[in-house]
Order: C-alpha cells, then structure tokens, then sequence
C-alpha cells in the first residue's frame, strides 16, 4: 500500500502583508527570484526570509558576491536583528582582504576566478552548511562573470538542478544594474517577485511590489505597497472588498441633532457611506463628528483620520462646543490620528483604516477629507478604484463611513477635485448663502439609497453651543447657488442670533 504524498508546508517569508499575497509563503524546494533595482529592500526581504526559516529550526545561509559579511551583519543590526548563531554567510571578498591572515583560508574574489571556480566555491559552502534556506546575493555577479547569454542560462539551469537536489528554498536576488532586458531567469524560476521605487515631485519615496509569475497555484496579482523601516518590510496587500463579506444588522443610527435626523429621513444606515461636500469653512468636519461623538455615546468606537487640520486646533474648537475629544480618547472609544498625504502611500492608508476596524472594533470612521487622500494619491482615474474598494470594505464590515470633500470656491457655481457623489449612499451638501446682509450655511441631502428623505434647504449654524439645524426655507429660491431671491417674506425660518 502507497503512503500517500503529503507535501511540505510553505516557507513563510517573514514579510508581514507578503504571506497574504504569496497565500501562505513559497512552495518549499524550489528557486525564486526578488528582482528589483538598488534601494528597494532586497536585502532586508531575503534576512527576514532567512530569520523567519531560523525561527521554525531550519538553517540559513546568505551567500554574498557583491557585499562584505560585516556590511551584511551592520544593516541587519540597524533593523535590530543579530545574525550571530542563526543565519550562515558565506562572502567572495576583495583581494585586499586577503591581507588579514584569519581569513585567508575562506575569503575568495570573484572577479579573479572563472565562472565554475565560483559556482564549485559556492556549492562547497552549501555542502558545508547543509541549510534548508539560501540566499544568492546577486546574480548580476554571476551574469557579468559567465559574459553571454546562453552560458549565463546554462549556469542558472546547473545551480537550479543543484538546489533542488539539496532539497533547499532558495532566493535569487537580482540588483538589475546589468541587462534589465534578461529574462533568462524568469523562465527558470518557480517565482518571480519585483520591487519597484518611485520618487513622486514632492514628498517621500514610494515602493511597491508585484508577483510577476508563481507556479502552480494562484497569487494576489497587482501592485502593492510596500515601506521600509526599522523592523524590516512590510507590505500592504492590495484591498479586494468581495473577500470580506459580513453580516450584521443595518439599522438606522442618529447624529443626536432632531432636525438634522429629520432631514435624513431618520439617521443614516449602519454600513453606508456618506459624503459631505462644501466650501472650506462651511462646517463639514463638524458635521461628520457629531455623527462620531454620537456613536461614541451609543457605547461603539468612532476613528478620525485627519489629513488637512492639525489635530490641536480640532481638539480645542470641539472642546469650544462642548464636545471633549480628549476624553473620548482617554476612554479608548475614539481614535484620532493624524494623517500625513506626503508621506503616505494609498495601500498604507488603507491598511491603517482597516487596522481601525479589525483590530479596534471601530464601527463610524471619518475620512478628512478626500482632498488630501488625493493628494497621497494624485492620479485620479486610480483614485476612484482606490475609494471604491475601501468604501465596500468598509459597508462589508458594518462600519458608517463618513467622506469629506472640500469644492472649489465658496458662492455660486463649485467643483469637487474629484466626482465620487456615484460611490457613496448618502450625499451631504452645504452651501454659503447670503440673506439680510448676512453670510449663512444651508444644509440639504441630495442623495439617500437607502429610504427616504427630505428633499429641503435647511440652514445650519455653528456657535460655542454646537450645531443648530433651523427649519425648511421655504420663502428662499437659489439658496444652493449662493445667491437666494426671497419669494416671500421669510425671516422666520432662519435661525436667530442667540
């Protein structure tokens, strides 16, 4: 009777976000190649790879062509790993280094040596360390030395049957200074995984990576973010909203302001989005955190995302209206952070709000605003895709997401940076209207999927005592283009001076 075949676990890549990708890690006993071009983390991404085998017992070993061990060992120590009893490495160093007598008997040039002396030099160290886990760093060293194309594949295809022969994982990294046009070894891989760099006009850098090929099982395709930092790599793995489907209750959730619920046809909807468009100063941001301090004393957690104000002028305005933001914070209900557009790549934000309804349990979040998220993001055509995946993940997962969006222009005729009024269920309009010589806010909902709502102009203040909604203005015509004619004496439905 035939055992039948079990095959071997994947060997995790260390990467947080990278497993999610890969589903899982790398198919065990085979060849995989991390291309990319100088800067993009190869080398942190093959340690962690390397660290994460020594974690479950298996034996690594880097073997370097073109960085010394002590540089090797200097950058892992700068992410706070020690490479001492757990990771192998193996170093073809320059001739000057021959000087020092301790190392004379291992230290090898691989520009002095031919093409299989080097290979015979490598796979000795590989005899010696018998290791479960290899790193090859790079194979530019080895293109330069084999000269041509077809001896460069033969060496590949020589070292790929050596590999699985040794039963070991191994990672081929490429620093692409050579011929980017080769892709000898994409074809002799089992994987292939590409790091890119960007440099927008103004900010930080951007990186991203995508899995060009994966054999025999299926992959998260696209482009994802990733960031470097003390710690190491992580990857944020590009939002697919149809994969996190839930269900909950959609009930009906009130802002705790009568008249602005009335306007609403009662509330907003558990697991809708809402945009708040207006002018700058028009009482957006306000609005949106009514609706969060009212799901805070609904005993859920509420999460704001700022991008354009600076959180210190948010807490003490707030607290002006007798809203304490602090507290909230202080009761671990409601979660602030500050957002930063030109140092924040879309698939990091994305992971961040998602982190807020994971791991925090954050039922209401605020985005503030859409301006600055398309400034992290300026291509607009993007964008859309951006929001809309995040927007359903979010409806998902029964979480009320409020968007603000800031228009061009304070009276009159106004233009959204960016049209996403098709994307959210509910559509919030305030407006700058002038009446009896004074500038006042009107308020009205031009959109509601879900029920009804009122189809009114209401005007909307906002003092030291919070947010007052006032009744329909009837008497007014051409309030939403800024400039109203009264129809009728209608002074009582604005709001008096209190």
């Amino acid at each position: 009777m035939t055992t039948p075949f079990k095959p071997r676990p994947k060997a995790k890549t260390g990467v947080e976000g990278l497993g999610d990708i890969l589903v899982g890690g790398l198919a065990p006993g085979h060849v995989y190649l991390l291309e990319g071009s100088p800067g993009t983390g190869k080398t942190t991404i093959a340690l962690q790879f390397l660290l994460e085998g020594a974690k479950v017992g298996e034996t690594g070993l880097y073997i370097t062509l073109s960085e010394t061990e002590q540089e090797l060992r200097n950058g892992a120590a700068s992410h706070g790993w020690s490479l001492d009893d757990t990771i192998h490495v193996f170093e073809l160093v320059p001739p000057e280094s021959l000087l020092d007598e301790e190392h004379q008997q291992s230290l090898l040039y691989s520009s002095d040596l031919e093409l299989g002396e080097t290979t015979k030099a490598v796979f000795a160290a590989i005899d010696r360390v018998k290791p479960a886990r290899i790193v090859l760093d790079s194979l530019s060293e080895i293109r330069l030395l084999a000269q041509s194309s077809l001896r460069y594949r033969r060496q590949i295809l020589a070292m790929k049957h050596y590999f699985a022969q040794q039963g070991a994982t191994v990672l081929m990294l490429d620093d692409l200074t050579t011929d980017t046009n080769d892709k000898t070894v994409h074809s002799i891989a089992h994987g292939v995984i590409r790091l890119e760099g960007m440099t927008p006009i103004y900010g930080a850098e951007r990186r991203r990576l995508r899995v060009v090929k994966y054999r025999g099982q299926s992959f998260r395709g696209g482009y994802h973010d990733f960031t470097i930092a003390e710690g190491g790599v992580q990857v944020f793995p590009r939002l697919v909203s149809g994969e996190h489907k839930t269900g909950f209750a959609r009930d009906v959730l009130t802002s705790g302001i009568r008249e602005l619920d009335a306007l609403l046809g009662g509330g907003i909807e558990r697991g809708s989005s809402t945009l708040v468009m207006g002018p700058a100063g028009s009482g957006k941001s306000l609005l949106a955190v009514q609706f969060a301090v009212s799901a805070v004393q609904r005993g859920e957690k509420a999460a704001l995302l700022v991008f354009d104000e600076e959180l210190g002028l948010l807490l003490d305005r707030t607290r002006l209206m007798g809203i304490d933001l602090e507290a909230m914070c202080a009761a671990g209900n409601l979660f602030i952070e500050q957002v930063d557009a030109a140092e924040l790549s879309p698939g990091e934000f994305t992971h961040r709000v998602r982190a807020q309804v994971d791991e925090h349990g954050v039922k209401t979040i605020v985005i503030d605003s859409l301006n600055g998220y398309q400034a992290a993001m300026p291509e607009e055509q993007f964008l859309i895709l951006h929001m809309h995946e995040l927007l359903q993940y979010l409806n998902r997962q029964g979480a009320s997401t409020f968007l603000l969006v800031a228009q061009h222009g304070l009276v009159g005729d106004m233009k959204a940076p960016v049209d996403v009024t098709y994307l959210a269920d509910t559509v919030i309009l305030l407006r700058y209207f002038e009446a009896f010589g004074q500038v006042r806010r009107a308020l009205s909902v031009i959109k509601k999927r879900f029920g009804s709502h009122e189809s009114t102009i209401r005007e909307m203040r906002v003092d030291g005592s919070g947010i007052a909604i006032g009744a329909p203005l009837s008497g007014f015509q051409g309030v939403l283009r800024g400039v109203p004619v009264m129809a009728e004496e209608d002074r009582a439905s604005l709001l008096e001076d209190r």
